[in-house]
C-alpha cells in the first residue's frame, strides 16, 4: 500500500475492501472458472453489491466517482486477481464517464443511476470491419429523420456487447460545410431499440467469459435524445476524452496482470529446487526477477502519473498513450519471464501463469493498438503540445 500514500483514508479503505474480496473470493477460484469456462455470476453480483460499476459515476447519480488515481489503483487490484473481472468494468466505466462528462442532464438522470448499480451495462461500439484504429473512416451512418435518427452499420469487437444494455455508438451524421468531410457523433443506443442485433461472438485465446461480439445496426430508430450531449459533430472530441480514461484503465489492468505474474514467479522460485537450493538463489533467476520488478514498478508509476495529469485537467493523450503502451508491453514481458521461471510447468494449465501468458496480448492490441499509441506520442512530441511532460532542456 506504500504507493497509495497520497490517498485519503476513505480511498485506502475502498482499495483495501476490494483487495480483500479479490484475495479471498476471486484469486483462488479464477483458474478453475477459466478452465471450465464458467461464467462468474456470483462474482459479478458481488461487484454490483460493492458498487464497482459506479466507479466513474458521480455521487449524485449513485456512484463513487473515484479520483482517477484511485480508480486506476482499484482497476489494478481487480486485475491482479483476475483480469476478466476488470474487463467487465473497463468499457462500462468509459461509457459512464462519457455520459457523466458530456451527456445532457436528461441522459445523466436516465442512465447513470442504473449504470451505478450494474442494472444497465455499457459497451463501446466503435470498430468496424473496414476501419480498425482509423475511426475517421467508419461507415456507420446516423441519418436525420424528422429530428430523430436512423442508424445503419456494423460494429465488431464489441466487448461485453452481448450482455450490455447501452451501446455508445460512433456514427457519421453530416458533412462539415468547410471541409466537406464527414463529422462524427456519439449515440446512446439501447440494446432494446428495434434493429439492434448481436450477430456473432468471437472466440478468443483468453477471456472466454468476456463476450466479444459483432453488432448489426439495421434501420435503428434512435430518438433525438440519444445523441450524446445533444449537439451533432462532437463525437470524436467526446470520444477521445473518454478513451484517455479507458487507456488509463487498460494500463492499470495490465499492471495488475504483471503484478500477478510477478507474484506467481516469486512464489514458484522460492519453492522449486534445483542443484540443492531453491531456484531464487540462482543468479540467472535473480537477474530475471530484478528486471521484472523494475518494469512493474515503472509501469505502475507511469500509469499513476497519467491518471494524475488527466485528473488535473491537463492534456493527457500522450501520457495516457505512454502508460497504455509501456504497461501493456511490460505485462507481456513479465508474463513471459514468469513462464520462463516456471520452466515446463509454465506451459501447463494447472498453473496460473499459463493463463496469464495468454491474457497478456490483449493489452497490446486492445484500446488502440500499441503502434497507434506510438503515433499519438510522436505527434505530441512534434507539435510540442505536451512537450513539458518530457522535461527537455531549453
Amino acid at each position: 500500500m506504500s504507493h497509495y500514500s497520497e490517498f485519503t483514508d476513505i480511498e485506502k479503505d475502498i482499495i483495501e475492501t476490494v483487495r480483500k474480496y479479490i484475495s479471498k473470493e476471486v484469486k483462488p477460484k479464477a483458474q478453475e472458472l477459466e478452465l471450465s469456462k464458467t461464467f462468474p455470476e456470483q462474482m459479478l453480483a458481488a461487484m454490483k453489491e460493492m458498487g464497482l460499476f459506479g466507479l466513474a459515476i458521480p455521487e449524485e447519480y449513485g456512484g463513487f466517482q473515484l479520483r482517477l488515481p484511485v480508480f486506476a489503483a482499484v482497476m489494478e487490484t481487480i486485475s491482479a486477481g483476475w483480469t476478466t473481472l476488470a474487463a467487465f468494468i473497463n468499457s462500462h466505466c468509459t461509457v459512464a464517464y462519457a455520459i457523466a462528462k458530456h451527456g445532457t442532464e436528461e441522459q445523466k438522470q436516465k442512465y447513470l443511476p442504473l449504470m451505478a448499480t450494474g442494472e444497465h451495462r455499457g459497451a463501446l461500439c466503435l470498430t468496424e470491419p473496414g476501419a480498425g484504429s482509423d475511426l475517421q473512416s467508419i461507415t456507420t451512418v446516423a441519418a436525420d429523420r424528422d429530428g430523430d435518427y436512423e442508424i445503419n452499420g456494423t460494429k465488431i469487437f464489441v466487448t461485453n456487447g452481448a450482455r450490455a444494455t447501452i451501446l455508445l455508438t460512433l456514427a457519421r451524421t453530416h458533412l462539415d460545410p468547410e471541409t466537406n468531410r464527414p463529422r462524427l457523433s456519439l449515440f446512446l443506443v439501447e440494446k432494446a431499440f428495434d434493429g439492434v442485433t448481436v450477430e456473432s461472438e468471437f472466440h478468443k485465446m483468453a477471456y472466454g467469459q468476456v463476450d466479444t461480439v459483432e453488432i448489426l445496426l439495421t434501420k435503428v430508430k434512435a430518438p433525438a435524445s440519444s445523441l450524446l450531449g445533444g449537439t451533432k459533430g462532437l463525437g470524436m472530441r467526446h470520444l477521445l476524452d473518454a478513451l484517455e480514461v479507458g487507456r488509463i484503465a487498460i494500463a492499470s489492468s495490465a499492471v495488475g496482470l504483471a503484478a500477478a505474474a510477478m507474484a506467481e514467479a516469486k512464489r514458484y522460485a522460492s519453492e522449486r529446487s534445483s542443484f540443492g537450493v531453491s531456484i531464487d538463489k540462482h543468479q540467472a533467476v535473480q537477474l530475471r526477477m530484478a528486471e521484472m520488478a523494475t518494469k512493474l514498478v515503472a509501469a505502475r508509476l507511469l500509469t499513476a502519473e497519467a491518471a494524475r495529469a488527466k485528473e488535473s485537467g491537463q492534456r493527457a493523450d500522450m501520457l495516457s498513450g505512454m502508460a497504455k503502451l509501456f504497461a501493456s508491453e511490460t505485462a507481456k514481458e513479465v508474463c513471459e519471464d514468469a513462464l520462463r521461471i516456471h520452466g515446463g510447468y509454465g506451459y501447463i494449465n494447472e498453473f496460473a501463469v499459463e493463463r496469464l501468458y495468454r491474457e497478456a496480448p490483449l493489452y497490446i492490441v486492445g484500446e488502440g493498438t500499441n503502434d497507434i499509441q506510438k503515433i499519438v506520442i510522436a505527434r505530441r512530441i512534434i507539435d510540442d503540445s505536451e512537450v513539458d511532460v518530457l522535461g527537455l532542456p531549453q
